[in-house]
């Protein structure tokens, strides 16, 4: 196919040769299949900030570090630079959680590059060799559905211990490989021990999950990881490998009355935004 002209700098400085297809286009980026020599991977083109649907950007970067003093005082007022600087550390975001969650164990894809706004990374296959398809897109036994949802609360926990929540996890950003689910998309991710937002982040994605398997699996249905896993974290006792039970007994002895609402409303947004994903072409 023609190169896109956001791919033209990466054939230009030899960092791929070809470009294959689009493999999709989703509210924050378009992913294309490339070739360089004999690989075969796949190039993240994020769009810009204007043309991005992902919604409630401050939320995710509360207290995201720059070590540019400059760009983090162009960050805080709002300029020209500063939203430059905003956007491009929006992009690195993946890159760093990606290294830091391979190095952590995560089942993430292998990044490789980032280029003038472009992720190159491993390309997820599956036993053919084809790209892999999205969890929401697999048939699922009641079994399977069991232990996917266990291991991606596994994967859940050893993010959490390596300090990363992913923050918009769901069956439209978990791969299915030869190997199972791989996690994919984390320019959002949370800095657990940085955000306010964290907990109910965290609980998000786990009760996302929650949802999903338990149209096959309803038991799933009865647990609440989500809640214990950050308890778990809070008290310094989480650790990869570590045995839940699913279920936590809340202190409802001072409920904050706005982070419920709060809560309630998350919910419908998240229900607008997983409708909005089906109806993106891939």
């Amino acid at each position: 196919m023609r190169v896109p002209p956001r791919l033209q700098p990466l054939v230009d400085d030899g960092l791929i040769d070809t470009v294959v297809r689009q493999l999709m286009s989703g509210k924050e980026a378009m992913v294309f299949v490339v070739r360089r020599g004999e690989e075969t991977l796949c190039a993240k083109v994020y769009k810009e900030a204007d043309k991005r649907s992902f919604r409630q950007a401050v939320d995710y970067t509360e207290n995201r570090k720059t070590k540019n003093s400059r760009q983090a005082r162009a960050m805080a007022k709002g300029s020209r630079f500063g939203r430059a600087s905003q956007e491009q550390a929006w992009q690195s975001a993946e890159v760093d959680a990606l290294r830091r969650l391979a190095a952590a164990g995560v089942r993430v894809p292998k990044p490789w590059q980032f280029h003038e706004g472009v992720l190159l990374m491993e390309l997820v296959a599956d036993a053919e060799g084809n790209a892999a398809p999205r969890l929401n897109d697999v048939e699922l036994t009641p079994e399977l559905a069991t232990e996917f949802h266990h291991r991606l609360i596994g994967e859940v926990v050893r993010m959490l211990a390596a300090g990363i929540i992913h923050g918009d996890l769901s069956e439209f950003n978990i791969l299915v490989d030869a190997d199972g689910p791989m996690i994919i998309d984390l320019p959002q991710a949370v800095d657990a021990a940085g955000n306010n937002h964290a907990p109910r982040m965290l609980v998000r994605d786990v009760d996302n999950l929650r949802r999903f398997f338990g149209r096959v699996a309803p038991e799933l249905l009865a647990t609440d990881y989500g809640k214990e896993i950050w308890a778990a974290y809070q008290a310094g006792t989480l650790a990869p490998g570590m045995e839940l039970t699913g279920h936590f007994e809340a202190d409802e002895s001072n409920v904050d009355l706005e982070d419920v609402m709060r809560e309630i409303d998350d919910a419908r947004l998240e229900e607008e935004a997983r409708i909005s994903r089906m109806q993106e072409p891939e």
